[in-house]
Protein backbone atom coordinates (compact mmCIF):
# COMPACT_ATOMS: atom_id res chain seq x y z
CA UNK A 1 0.00 0.00 0.00
CA UNK A 2 1.70 3.62 -0.96
CA UNK A 3 1.57 5.84 1.81
CA UNK A 4 -0.96 8.45 2.68
CA UNK A 5 -0.50 11.71 0.89
CA UNK A 6 -1.82 13.33 4.19
CA UNK A 7 -1.68 12.83 7.42
CA UNK A 8 -3.69 14.24 10.40
CA UNK A 9 -1.68 14.58 13.77
CA UNK A 10 -3.68 15.05 17.06
CA UNK A 11 -1.46 17.18 19.47
CA UNK A 12 -2.00 15.43 22.94
CA UNK A 13 1.03 17.77 24.75
CA UNK A 14 -1.17 20.15 26.32
CA UNK A 15 -2.95 16.94 28.24
CA UNK A 16 -1.33 13.55 28.35
CA UNK A 17 1.99 15.85 28.14
CA UNK A 18 1.49 18.30 31.23
CA UNK A 19 -0.51 16.01 33.64
CA UNK A 20 2.46 14.36 34.86
CA UNK A 21 4.33 17.62 35.75
CA UNK A 22 5.34 18.12 39.65
CA UNK A 23 5.43 21.83 38.86
CA UNK A 24 2.10 23.76 38.99
CA UNK A 25 1.49 25.30 35.42
CA UNK A 26 -0.85 27.91 34.98
CA UNK A 27 -3.96 27.99 33.60
CA UNK A 28 -2.20 30.51 31.27
CA UNK A 29 0.27 29.20 30.40
CA UNK A 30 -1.33 26.13 29.13
CA UNK A 31 -3.57 28.34 27.00
CA UNK A 32 -0.59 30.03 25.02
CA UNK A 33 0.22 26.50 24.03
CA UNK A 34 -3.04 25.65 22.71
CA UNK A 35 -2.87 29.31 21.05
CA UNK A 36 0.85 28.93 19.70
CA UNK A 37 -0.13 25.11 18.33
CA UNK A 38 -3.23 26.01 16.52
CA UNK A 39 -1.27 28.69 14.96
CA UNK A 40 1.33 26.68 14.08
CA UNK A 41 -1.64 24.45 12.05
CA UNK A 42 -2.55 21.62 14.40
CA UNK A 43 -6.35 21.09 13.75
CA UNK A 44 -6.67 18.30 16.63
CA UNK A 45 -5.34 19.25 20.15
CA UNK A 46 -6.04 17.19 23.55
CA UNK A 47 -6.26 20.59 25.87
CA UNK A 48 -7.57 19.42 29.37
CA UNK A 49 -9.29 16.39 31.17
CA UNK A 50 -12.02 16.36 33.68
CA UNK A 51 -10.53 13.81 36.24
CA UNK A 52 -10.64 14.80 40.24
CA UNK A 53 -7.86 16.88 41.31
CA UNK A 54 -7.30 14.54 43.96
CA UNK A 55 -5.75 11.90 41.44
CA UNK A 56 -4.78 14.85 38.49
CA UNK A 57 -3.61 18.04 40.39
CA UNK A 58 -2.37 19.77 37.55
CA UNK A 59 -5.49 19.13 35.54
CA UNK A 60 -7.33 20.99 38.52
CA UNK A 61 -7.60 24.12 36.10
CA UNK A 62 -9.58 22.18 33.11
CA UNK A 63 -13.05 24.83 32.64
CA UNK A 64 -10.63 27.60 33.29
CA UNK A 65 -8.55 26.30 30.30
CA UNK A 66 -10.85 25.61 27.69
CA UNK A 67 -13.22 28.61 28.89
CA UNK A 68 -9.63 30.59 28.08
CA UNK A 69 -9.09 29.19 24.81
CA UNK A 70 -9.68 31.66 21.52
CA UNK A 71 -11.12 29.31 19.22
CA UNK A 72 -10.09 28.33 15.83
CA UNK A 73 -12.55 27.93 13.20
CA UNK A 74 -11.17 23.95 11.94
CA UNK A 75 -9.76 22.65 15.12
CA UNK A 76 -11.12 20.38 17.36
CA UNK A 77 -10.61 20.63 21.13
CA UNK A 78 -10.93 17.39 22.85
CA UNK A 79 -10.71 16.12 26.46
CA UNK A 80 -10.25 13.33 28.52
CA UNK A 81 -13.28 12.40 30.72
CA UNK A 82 -13.09 9.27 32.91
CA UNK A 83 -16.65 8.80 34.35
CA UNK A 84 -20.15 10.43 34.10
CA UNK A 85 -19.31 12.57 36.80
CA UNK A 86 -16.01 14.23 34.66
CA UNK A 87 -18.32 14.33 31.23
CA UNK A 88 -21.20 16.28 32.89
CA UNK A 89 -18.75 19.07 33.88
CA UNK A 90 -16.97 18.91 30.56
CA UNK A 91 -19.97 19.42 28.50
CA UNK A 92 -20.14 22.93 29.93
CA UNK A 93 -16.88 23.28 28.07
CA UNK A 94 -18.69 22.31 24.82
CA UNK A 95 -15.38 19.91 23.54
CA UNK A 96 -15.71 18.57 20.08
CA UNK A 97 -14.52 15.32 21.48
CA UNK A 98 -14.16 13.46 24.53
CA UNK A 99 -11.79 10.67 24.88
CA UNK A 100 -12.50 7.44 27.13
CA UNK A 101 -9.87 5.40 27.82
CA UNK A 102 -8.81 1.29 28.71
CA UNK A 103 -6.32 -1.27 28.88
CA UNK A 104 -4.91 -4.41 26.86
CA UNK A 105 -3.56 -5.74 29.60
CA UNK A 106 -5.46 -6.61 33.02
CA UNK A 107 -2.64 -6.09 35.35
CA UNK A 108 -2.03 -2.50 34.09
CA UNK A 109 -6.30 -1.87 34.54
CA UNK A 110 -6.23 -2.75 37.72
CA UNK A 111 -3.57 -0.60 38.84
CA UNK A 112 -4.36 2.34 36.92
CA UNK A 113 -7.72 2.52 37.29
CA UNK A 114 -8.76 -0.56 40.17
CA UNK A 115 -11.38 -2.21 37.83
CA UNK A 116 -11.00 -4.71 35.03
CA UNK A 117 -11.25 -4.28 31.42
CA UNK A 118 -14.21 -5.07 31.29
CA UNK A 119 -15.72 -3.53 34.08
CA UNK A 120 -14.11 -0.43 32.79
CA UNK A 121 -15.98 -0.99 29.64
CA UNK A 122 -19.11 -0.93 31.59
CA UNK A 123 -18.33 2.36 33.19
CA UNK A 124 -17.52 4.35 30.21
CA UNK A 125 -20.67 3.04 28.36
CA UNK A 126 -22.89 5.68 29.98
CA UNK A 127 -20.22 8.31 29.29
CA UNK A 128 -20.23 7.27 25.48
CA UNK A 129 -23.99 6.85 25.33
CA UNK A 130 -24.63 10.24 26.72
CA UNK A 131 -21.83 11.95 24.72
CA UNK A 132 -22.97 10.64 21.54
CA UNK A 133 -26.86 11.84 22.32
CA UNK A 134 -24.86 15.32 22.78
CA UNK A 135 -23.56 15.18 19.46
CA UNK A 136 -20.45 15.09 20.93
CA UNK A 137 -17.88 12.81 19.10
CA UNK A 138 -15.73 9.73 21.21
CA UNK A 139 -13.02 8.47 20.63
CA UNK A 140 -10.97 5.57 22.60
CA UNK A 141 -7.74 5.69 23.58
CA UNK A 142 -6.19 1.90 24.03
CA UNK A 143 -2.91 1.84 26.40
CA UNK A 144 -0.77 -0.59 26.95
CA UNK A 145 -1.28 -2.59 23.18
CA UNK A 146 2.26 -4.05 22.62
CA UNK A 147 3.34 -4.30 26.11
CA UNK A 148 2.50 -3.48 29.88
CA UNK A 149 5.06 -2.74 32.54
CA UNK A 150 3.62 -5.99 34.78
CA UNK A 151 2.37 -7.94 32.39
CA UNK A 152 5.04 -7.70 29.65
CA UNK A 153 4.34 -8.51 26.04
CA UNK A 154 0.73 -8.01 25.18
CA UNK A 155 -0.86 -10.41 22.29
CA UNK A 156 -2.59 -8.96 19.70
CA UNK A 157 -5.80 -11.11 20.60
CA UNK A 158 -5.71 -9.07 23.73
CA UNK A 159 -5.92 -5.75 21.86
CA UNK A 160 -8.54 -7.57 19.60
CA UNK A 161 -10.72 -8.00 22.59
CA UNK A 162 -10.51 -4.06 24.02
CA UNK A 163 -11.10 -2.92 20.13
CA UNK A 164 -14.19 -5.25 20.12
CA UNK A 165 -15.42 -3.51 23.79
CA UNK A 166 -14.96 -0.14 22.06
CA UNK A 167 -17.41 -0.49 19.28
CA UNK A 168 -19.72 -2.60 21.25
CA UNK A 169 -20.59 0.88 23.59
CA UNK A 170 -20.32 3.06 20.47
CA UNK A 171 -16.42 4.91 20.66
CA UNK A 172 -16.03 6.44 17.21
CA UNK A 173 -12.38 6.24 16.60
CA UNK A 174 -9.42 4.21 18.69
CA UNK A 175 -6.18 5.10 19.37
CA UNK A 176 -3.62 1.93 19.34
CA UNK A 177 -1.07 3.20 22.38
CA UNK A 178 2.14 2.04 22.62
CA UNK A 179 2.32 3.50 26.35
CA UNK A 180 5.69 2.55 27.53
CA UNK A 181 7.40 2.15 24.15
CA UNK A 182 8.38 -0.66 24.38
CA UNK A 183 7.05 -1.98 20.63
CA UNK A 184 8.98 -2.65 17.56
CA UNK A 185 7.09 -2.16 13.96
CA UNK A 186 6.19 -5.90 13.67
CA UNK A 187 4.90 -5.93 17.23
CA UNK A 188 2.95 -3.06 16.21
CA UNK A 189 1.41 -4.28 13.02
CA UNK A 190 0.12 -6.69 14.39
CA UNK A 191 -1.32 -4.74 17.41
CA UNK A 192 -2.85 -2.46 14.37
CA UNK A 193 -3.86 -5.62 12.48
CA UNK A 194 -5.75 -6.65 15.63
CA UNK A 195 -7.98 -3.66 15.87
CA UNK A 196 -8.21 -3.11 12.38
CA UNK A 197 -10.97 -6.24 12.87
CA UNK A 198 -13.08 -4.10 14.23
CA UNK A 199 -12.26 -0.79 13.18
CA UNK A 200 -11.89 0.84 9.66
CA UNK A 201 -8.80 2.11 8.83
CA UNK A 202 -10.30 5.75 8.97
CA UNK A 203 -11.26 4.88 12.84
CA UNK A 204 -7.67 4.64 13.91
CA UNK A 205 -5.13 6.08 14.90
CA UNK A 206 -1.30 5.44 16.82
CA UNK A 207 -0.23 7.07 19.97
CA UNK A 208 3.38 5.91 20.23
CA UNK A 209 6.14 6.70 23.04
CA UNK A 210 9.84 6.83 22.44
CA UNK A 211 11.29 4.97 25.32
CA UNK A 212 13.78 2.64 23.38
CA UNK A 213 13.95 5.12 20.86
CA UNK A 214 11.45 3.28 18.67
CA UNK A 215 8.49 5.58 18.10
CA UNK A 216 9.33 7.27 14.87
CA UNK A 217 9.88 3.56 13.24
CA UNK A 218 7.11 2.52 14.59
CA UNK A 219 4.91 5.52 13.41
CA UNK A 220 6.44 4.48 9.62
CA UNK A 221 5.31 0.59 10.45
CA UNK A 222 1.73 2.03 10.41
CA UNK A 223 2.00 4.66 7.64
CA UNK A 224 2.71 1.23 5.83
CA UNK A 225 -0.59 0.01 6.80
CA UNK A 226 -2.14 2.93 5.42
CA UNK A 227 -2.64 4.33 9.11
CA UNK A 228 -2.73 8.24 8.44
CA UNK A 229 -3.53 9.83 11.68
CA UNK A 230 -1.13 9.83 15.08
CA UNK A 231 -0.93 11.56 18.39
CA UNK A 232 1.84 13.06 19.19
CA UNK A 233 3.38 16.00 22.22
CA UNK A 234 4.86 19.01 21.51
CA UNK A 235 8.64 18.95 22.86
CA UNK A 236 7.90 14.95 23.74
CA UNK A 237 6.08 16.16 26.56
CA UNK A 238 4.68 13.28 28.81
CA UNK A 239 5.49 10.13 30.04
CA UNK A 240 3.15 7.48 32.46
CA UNK A 241 2.91 7.67 36.41
CA UNK A 242 2.01 3.95 36.22
CA UNK A 243 5.47 2.87 33.88
CA UNK A 244 8.56 3.64 35.80
CA UNK A 245 11.05 4.67 33.34
CA UNK A 246 8.76 5.16 30.69
CA UNK A 247 9.83 8.49 28.37
CA UNK A 248 7.49 10.41 26.83
CA UNK A 249 4.90 10.45 23.83
CA UNK A 250 7.02 10.94 20.40
CA UNK A 251 7.51 14.88 19.73
CA UNK A 252 5.66 16.31 17.10
CA UNK A 253 8.10 18.13 15.49
CA UNK A 254 10.08 14.57 14.88
CA UNK A 255 6.75 13.40 13.43
CA UNK A 256 6.55 16.48 11.07
CA UNK A 257 9.81 16.69 10.52
CA UNK A 258 9.71 12.69 9.09
CA UNK A 259 6.90 13.31 7.21
CA UNK A 260 7.57 16.66 5.39
CA UNK A 261 10.86 14.32 4.29
CA UNK A 262 8.57 12.05 2.62
CA UNK A 263 6.24 14.55 1.22
CA UNK A 264 3.65 13.72 3.39
CA UNK A 265 0.76 16.69 4.18
CA UNK A 266 0.29 17.63 7.65
CA UNK A 267 -0.62 21.14 7.33
CA UNK A 268 2.08 22.04 10.02
CA UNK A 269 4.72 25.09 9.85
CA UNK A 270 7.68 23.36 11.45
CA UNK A 271 8.90 26.57 12.69
CA UNK A 272 6.05 27.85 14.50
CA UNK A 273 5.66 24.33 15.97
CA UNK A 274 9.30 24.72 17.16
CA UNK A 275 8.75 28.20 18.69
CA UNK A 276 5.55 26.53 20.67
CA UNK A 277 8.10 23.36 22.02
CA UNK A 278 10.40 25.88 22.72
CA UNK A 279 7.78 28.24 24.77
CA UNK A 280 6.90 24.90 26.96
CA UNK A 281 10.19 23.77 27.59
CA UNK A 282 11.54 27.34 28.78
CA UNK A 283 8.44 27.50 31.19
CA UNK A 284 9.34 24.07 32.26
CA UNK A 285 13.27 25.26 32.84
CA UNK A 286 14.71 22.06 30.29
CA UNK A 287 15.35 21.96 26.21
CA UNK A 288 12.77 20.00 24.41
CA UNK A 289 12.78 16.40 24.09
CA UNK A 290 12.64 16.61 20.54
CA UNK A 291 15.81 15.68 17.76
CA UNK A 292 14.47 17.76 15.32
CA UNK A 293 13.56 20.50 17.26
CA UNK A 294 16.92 20.57 18.83
CA UNK A 295 19.03 20.38 15.63
CA UNK A 296 16.61 22.95 13.68
CA UNK A 297 17.26 25.40 16.71
CA UNK A 298 21.01 24.66 16.30
CA UNK A 299 21.05 25.86 12.76
CA UNK A 300 19.22 29.12 13.82
CA UNK A 301 21.84 30.15 16.42
CA UNK A 302 23.86 29.71 14.14
CA UNK A 303 22.92 31.42 11.36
Amino acid sequence: MPYPSKVKLVDVGPRDGLQNEKQPVPAQVKIQLVHLLQDAGLREIEVTSFVSPKWVPQMADNAQVMAGVQRKAGVRYSVLTPNMQGFEAALQSRPDEIVVFGAASEAFSQRNINCSIAESIERFAPVVAAARAAGVYVRGAMSCTVGCPYEGDIAPERVGYLAGLMKGIGVQHVGVADTIGVGTPRKVQAAMQATLQHYALDDVSGHFHDTYGQALANTLAALEMGVWQFDASVAGLGGCPYAKGATGNVATEDVVYMLQGMGIDTGVDLDKLIDAGVFISEFLQRKPQSRAALALLNKRSAA
